[in-house]
């Protein structure tokens, strides 16, 4: 697959390793600030109880 991509893109390889660099970069943007908070709520890392006993 990444060959696939590595021909798709255009021009000689250091333009297409910019180019394949900002992808990269579109794509971890794109799950940091979109995916990742859209799943917060549903993950159960957070959800921590601690009982406790009246003396």
């Amino acid at each position: 697959m990444y060959g696939l991509i590595w021909r798709i893109l255009p021009g000689p390889w250091p333009v297409k390793l910019v180019l394949s660099l900002a992808l990269v970069a579109g794509a971890v943007a794109l799950l940091w600030f979109y995916v990742f908070p859209w799943a917060d709520p549903y993950m159960p890392f957070n959800d921590s109880a601690v009982e406790t006993t009246a003396p």
